[in-house]
């Protein structure tokens, strides 16, 4: 039989479950941890969920920034093979879209070269910072659950790397980006560098010097100047841009949340 929580009490549970999951992954991750962590008897999980697996999935499905109308019928079942990652898929399909990049790549080359690439380097920060709890989830267990491994490294982020690659290929064709020795990495490396200071840097104890608008302005910056050609090959300054804080849904080791 079906019974349903207050919605507060699966709030919490959601939020114990993203801080273990972010922490050890899904295959370590245990769910007296999460018992402990939500301050409850192992037990009591159960009357909410079926299984780890359907913990995990009610993380994705109910953590990412808009309350639901109503609380899920419980226990939650154990999800269908490939039901998690086609919710990941959804969840990220909405929230990490880039129109910015979409519309560059629709062109042969850029009316403005520097305003172009500033602003895709400010859409993937953007993305990145928002979804930095969601994404540490998933890339502490995307090796645990063989249907993320695919998706996650594969179709997220392989396929960001795979645009920026024809991005930067197509301006250096156009004489609007200096000639780069390899351009996926290239692109690898401005996902990783933009990766590291809008999600990594807020769980590193020796950067929280490092104002959010510091290591978003500086990581534009220092993308934009490092491609784009200019007159006289001097550098411009991008035009500094104040980061909105993130929608505090889901608290993590990282002060991130799963969306914003």
């Amino acid at each position: 039989m079906t019974r349903t929580r207050p919605a507060g009490r699966i709030a919490s549970l959601i939020e114990a479950a993203a801080r273990v999951f972010s922490l050890k992954g899904f295959r370590r991750a245990q769910m007296a941890d999460i018992a402990r962590e939500m301050g409850v008897s192992p037990g009591l999980l159960y009357s909410y969920v079926e299984s780890k697996e359907a913990l995990f999935y009610l993380v994705f499905d109910q953590g990412f920034g808009q309350s639901p109308a109503e609380a899920p019928s419980l226990p939650v079942p154990t999800p269908a093979p490939g039901a998690i990652a086609e919710l990941v898929a959804e969840r990220f399909r909405t929230e990490a879209a880039m129109p910015a990049l979409s519309a560059a790549l629709e062109h042969p080359r850029a009316e403005n070269p520097f305003a172009e690439l500033e602003a895709v380097v400010r859409e993937l920060y953007a993305i990145q910072y928002r979804t930095a709890h969601a994404t540490t989830i998933l890339d502490r267990s995307a090796l645990d659950m063989p249907e993320l491994t695919t998706l996650f490294y594969g179709k997220m982020r392989g396929g960001v790397v795979s645009r920026l690659t024809r991005l930067i290929e197509s301006r250096v064709k156009a004489g609007q980006f200096r000639r780069v020795p390899h351009p996926a990495v290239a692109a690898r490396l401005i996902v990783e560098t933009s990766n590291w200071f809008a999600r990594n840097r807020r769980g590193d104890p020796a950067s929280q010097d490092i104002t959010d608008e510091a290591a978003e302005q500086t990581t534009v910056d220092f993308i934009v100047n490092s491609l784009v050609v200019t007159s006289g090959n001097r550098p411009r300054r991008t035009k500094p841009a104040k980061s909105v804080p993130p929608r505090r849904n889901i608290k993590g080791p990282h002060r991130g949340y799963l969306v914003r």
